[in-house]
């Protein structure tokens, strides 16, 4: 699948925010913005919706707290009951350090695992890249060739707000992504 892109590549945080508001008003969709930290605002700007990742972490660190309680309760109380100095066999404050420890460890790694379900992550996957700069020190807005966008005043508009170089390019994503042999994405 060919793709067109117009790429803003700008060295400050500041000028990229502002690029990035210009376009957006101007009616131009932004493709995607890299960047090397995160920026805020821009998901407002990009109308990106809030993840449901903190309601998987939610979920899985009560499944962890039921479990930790029912491991507890089950062997003091049912599997092997031990009457010490007339102790209750079910003591809540006696499970509260597993029951915390195993409500963190269910949900963190449901939590990572969920990240890389969503996000699409795994070993092999070849990332695409649009200026090699993007993973390093840059800030890089890319906006898609459409017929509803003039490639000359899109250029001015991120030139205008300090865009180091403003480049026309094209990628075919899936080639990029199933052969090794496209060096120039991959």
């Amino acid at each position: 699948m060919q793709k067109q892109f117009i790429i803003g590549v700008f060295e400050d945080e500041s000028n990229l925010v502002h690029a990035a508001e210009n376009v957006v008003e101007q009616g131009i969709a932004i493709y995607d913005i890299y960047t090397p930290f995160p920026v805020h605002g821009l998901d407002d700007l990009l109308k990106i919706k809030r993840t449901r990742l903190p309601y998987v972490t939610f979920l899985a660190g009560g499944v962890g707290l039921a479990c930790a309680l029912t491991l507890q309760i089950w062997t003091s109380a049912v599997s092997w009951p031990l009457n010490i100095s007339g102790k209750p066999y079910i003591s809540t404050l006696a499970f509260i350090p597993i029951s915390f420890e195993l409500t963190v460890l269910f949900a963190s790694l449901a939590t990572v695992l969920m990240f890389f379900v969503v996000t699409k992550l795994f070993p092999t996957k070849k990332p695409v890249l649009l200026d090699l700069r993007q993973t390093d020190y840059t800030f890089v807005l890319a906006v898609e060739k459409t017929s509803s966008v003039n490639e000359s005043s899109l250029t001015e508009i991120l030139k205008k707000h300090g865009a180091v170089s403003v480049v026309s390019k094209s990628e075919d994503f899936e080639a990029c992504c199933e052969t090794e042999t496209k060096n120039k994405c991959c």
